[in-house]
């Protein structure tokens, strides 16, 4: 008889899963959900936020009234958020976040809004805007033409003598007399600060050593170009210490992600490219160009939603449309290896005469996708509830901690709605690249399912380390764990189920920080993408009615084991 035209059956004895989904999804919110709510939270969970435009019609005034900048199209002025990671972090791993938000936050916060208004000239002014308040934090001009273009490329002496250059020679005295103004509104007793910078220093620093939480303190930065004022931020300092251990630790990361992570992904996909030619009499070259072409397309959505970050950094038109280029190839690149993935994964089980991911045209195949589903959203709740687990135990043993990245933040996207989309290009292509095909190809080499489980997680663990986490181990080590769970799904139940269970996974996690944003449409936007999965399966299980012949059960991938 042959299998491909028999009909598939996936019925798991779901019962046995609702206890410990349960038990999940109730440390879930205990552990991640409910603290981020609370006010010792991060801004971002503050439920009085106020609104980009009133965030425009503050800096304007402020900019009109206070520094004469007569800005073009006003209302049309770019607002993204942009946050002091590195004092949140600092505040984080010392546990002062609480005591901050209490003493200092209203006056000195770590999230802001940060305005960019434009003159016809092409000169620019940011102006910082305080998330709940609305008081003005601080603000920069951005000159089109600025020697500190090309300060920031060039370190030590370099750098100091390319910053004096472009303050045009101004003395001490002189900063002191520009700076003084912009002290004496914001209240400042001169007498109470403490001058940082010496003679013959670039920049301007105050400190208020009565400003104190942990080992950081409040300082008053100035810069200056072309003779004036340039800048102004008031910001609490954060130890050097702690600055030398992140910057070591995000090399180490990148390092991680270079060499385990991008190097050993390039080898499975060539790898991918090989068997989908070597097994190409038991896998079809028509399978995947969907899911592929899906992949990509959700790749340009969400560069093109990141868009305002880009333009926050000053970057040109032409700019950003070779950005936009650059990350085209990079996703046809990507979708490609999606594609031979599950091409060569496909061929690789078929030659054994195994089905881990179903054809839609075999019978029962609704039925199969619609306990696939079923499974997915039972497991992702005892996944949440796991990796819940992992972080009580990580930040007992390891500390860990972690800190703010305003790149990836829905306040920084032209459509937050659409960031939830990215849990569907993790989740169809992580399970294709790393279980479908890395499973069974790694297997060949090393000859134990469990070992080959054990690398393939392990390499798309080190894909994370780059996240704001410390110490950056943190995450290889949850995710390993994390991983190897979604390979005991795939060698299980399927393909799908796999694929389902981790799209639900980070479902719940993106919908949440969309509901984070506290307006109505977020909110529901955030509970229809948790929901989404059960839709989509349920639409192809109506495109797909059970047939009537007695269903035949599919081997699973671990059985010939």
């Amino acid at each position: 008889m042959n299998r491909a035209r028999e009909p598939l059956k996936l019925e798991p004895n779901l019962k046995q899963l609702f206890v410990p989904a349960a038990i999940g999804l109730i440390l879930f919110l205990l552990f991640q959900v409910f603290p981020t709510f609370s006010p010792e939270s991060a801004e971002m969970a503050s439920p009085d936020i106020i609104s980009k435009d009133q965030a425009r019609q503050a800096a304007s005034r402020f900019a009109s009234e206070q520094l004469q900048f007569s800005a073009a199209n006003p209302d049309e002025a770019l607002v993204t958020y942009q946050s002091k990671s590195e004092l949140y972090g600092y505040l984080a791993k010392v546990k002062k976040l609480q005591d901050y938000n209490k003493t200092y936050e209203a006056k000195y916060p770590y999230d802001v809004y940060r305005v960019r208004l434009s003159e016809p000239g092409g000169d620019a002014l940011n102006v910082d805007v305080h998330m709940q308040n609305s008081g003005i934090v601080g603000f920069s001009y951005d000159y089109a033409r600025s020697s500190y273009d090309r300060i920031e490329l060039n370190t030590g002496d370099v750098q100091k003598q390319m910053l004096l250059i472009a303050e045009d020679g101004l003395t001490l005295a002189e900063k002191e007399a520009l700076a003084e103004p912009w002290l004496q509104r914001a209240g400042y007793d001169l007498q109470h600060l403490e001058r940082v910078t010496k003679e013959g220093e670039p920049r301007l620093r105050y400190a208020d050593r009565e400003s104190k939480i942990g080992d950081s303190v409040l300082e008053l930065r100035f810069t200056f170009e072309d003779g004036k004022l340039r800048s102004y931020e008031p910001l609490f300092s954060v130890p050097a210490s702690h600055s030398a251990y992140v910057n070591k630790q995000t090399k180490n990361a990148t390092w991680l992600t270079l060499a385990g992570y991008g190097l050993f992904t390039l080898i499975l996909g060539i790898l991918a490219i090989v068997y989908s030619v070597k097994t190409r009499t038991h896998t079809s070259f028509k399978r995947g160009l969907f899911l592929s072409a899906l992949l990509f397309v959700i790749q340009m959505l969400n560069t093109y939603n990141l868009m305002p970050v880009f333009k926050a950094q000053g970057m040109s038109q032409t700019g950003l449309i070779g950005m936009m280029i650059f990350y085209a190839i990079y996703s046809l690149i990507f979708s490609a290896l999606l594609y031979f993935s599950l091409v060569g994964g496909n061929g690789l089980w078929k030659k054994d005469g195994l089905n881990p991911w179903p054809r839609a045209k075999e019978p029962g195949y609704g039925h199969y996708v619609l306990n696939s589903m079923k499974l997915g959203y039972v497991w992702a709740f005892i996944l949440l509830g796991i990796q819940s687990i992992i972080f009580i135990v990580l930040s007992l043993t390891l500390n860990t901690w972690s800190t703010t990245d305003a790149t990836q933040s829905p306040y920084n996207m032209l459509y937050p709605w659409m960031f939830p989309l990215m849990a569907w290009l993790a989740g169809i292509s992580e399970e294709a690249v790393y279980r479908l095909f890395g499973i069974r190809m790694v297997k060949k080499i090393v000859r134990n399912t469990f070992v080959a489980s054990l690398i393939t997680s392990l390499i798309w663990a080190l894909g994370h380390t780059l996240y704001p986490i410390y110490p950056v181990i943190s995450r290889p080590i949850e995710l390993v764990i994390i991983g190897l769970l979604f390979s005991y799904i795939f060698l299980k139940y399927g393909y799908l189920a796999a694929m389902f269970s981790h799209v639900i996974f980070n479902s719940i996690l993106m919908g949440i920080s969309l509901i984070m944003l506290k307006d109505t449409a977020n909110i529901l936007t955030g509970a229809f993408y948790m929901v989404l999965p059960a839709i989509v399966a349920y639409a192809i299980y109506r495109f797909n009615p059970t047939k009537k012949e007695k269903p035949y059960i599919t081997t699973p991938p671990h059985e010939v084991y």
